[in-house]
């Protein structure tokens, strides 16, 4: 079989295409043949390392968390799955040698999620990464039920910065499932589009507007929830925003690293800061996520593509590499990598 790896960190030229035997499923295990490999920014960030003489934790590694494709093979012990099954996947390169950069990968079954025959494998290989953190910023405030569904955030008014990136657009549609008043603020014309696309009640251009004019018009008591991929340019916005005991998900740096807040802006209004990072949340706090993930799925309301305000760019296995910057890029949309 065909697989993408790299032996040692650096820039996209480190990735190879070889061939390699397929893997087989050990106890508790089951194997994919992967139809479409999603790319999100930890994985070039993992690959990049922290330079060219960063060490890695296996000789060799594929890249790549999320995916979608067929059980080809079950492992002793596995019942919750079989062969032929739709599945996505999620985390299969977390703590592991192998990605879904490769035609068949295997990992433990509960990485591996049943995926109904109306959802297409590139909604599995969107989901991943994007909307477990997503679901993980929507369920962190005071009063947060540990697992989303129809009307859990009812009542309740989202703020999702960036709701054109592929987290901003999971948690504009699982907020909306949920039965949140989603907010969303945007860079351009073109992704406020996107963002309406993607169910959003109210789209903010903050380039073109008095942003936190146009949020409190749209909230006028505040919003309870932002979920935050911009700290410290967006700190002054998420101030004047935020409802009395808002809380702000944050789940990226992007603008900057280092985070200064007036204690006295935000101890009166009880405001909380919750950092997120999927990866090494609880097991418990993951598998609620994947079931809720897996429960809007089957309801619908992940959809991609331009017409749900996520558009897809399509790599061949063969230019992992291209996929890769793309993301590193900041292209608009979500990186996808078919297999055959």
């Amino acid at each position: 079989m065909k697989a993408v790896i790299y032996t040692k960190t650096g820039d996209t030229d480190v990735l190879q295409v070889v061939d390699r035997p397929a893997p087989e499923p050990g106890p508790g295990e089951v194997r994919v043949r992967v139809r479409v490999s999603g790319v999100n920014p930890t994985d070039w960030k993992s690959r990049r390392g922290a330079g060219a003489a960063a060490a890695l934790p296996f000789p060799e590694m594929v890249p790549n968390q999320d995916g979608a494709g067929i059980v080809d093979a079950v492992g002793e012990g596995v019942t919750s799955l079989h062969v032929g099954q739709r599945v996505w996947l999620w985390e299969a390169a977390w703590r592991r040698a192998d990605g879904t950069a490769q035609e068949q990968v295997v990992l433990p079954a509960r990485q591996a999620v049943p995926l109904p025959d109306h959802a297409s494998f590139d909604v599995g290989a969107s989901l991943g990464i994007p909307a477990l953190t997503a679901h993980r910023c929507l369920t962190v405030h005071d009063g947060a039920p540990d697992r989303l569904g129809p009307a859990a955030l009812a009542g309740l008014t989202v703020l999702v910065a960036g709701g054109a990136g592929a987290v901003g657009h999971a948690a504009i549609q699982l907020a909306r499932w949920a039965g949140a008043t989603v907010v969303t603020t945007v860079s351009s014309p073109e992704k406020a589009q996107l963002a309406r696309r993607a169910g959003a009640h109210h789209v903010v251009d903050y380039k073109h507007q008095d942003a936190a004019a146009a949020i409190r018009e749209a909230a006028p008591d505040g919003v309870h929830v932002i979920v935050e991929v911009a700290p410290v340019p967006n700190e002054a916005l998420d101030r004047a925003v935020a409802a009395p005991g808002a809380t702000v998900a944050i789940y990226a740096n992007e603008g900057g690293d280092e985070l200064s807040l007036l204690v006295r802006h935000h101890v009166v209004p009880n405001t909380r800061f919750q950092f997120v990072l999927v990866y090494t949340l609880s097991r418990e706090a993951k598998d609620a996520a994947v079931a809720a993930v897996a429960a809007a799925v089957g309801d619908g309301a992940l959809p991609v593509g331009e017409d749900s305000g996520l558009p897809l760019l399509r790599f061949p296995l063969e230019d992992t590499a291209g996929a890769h910057s793309a993301v590193e890029g900041g292209a608009v949309g979500k990186i996808l990598i078919d297999l055959a």
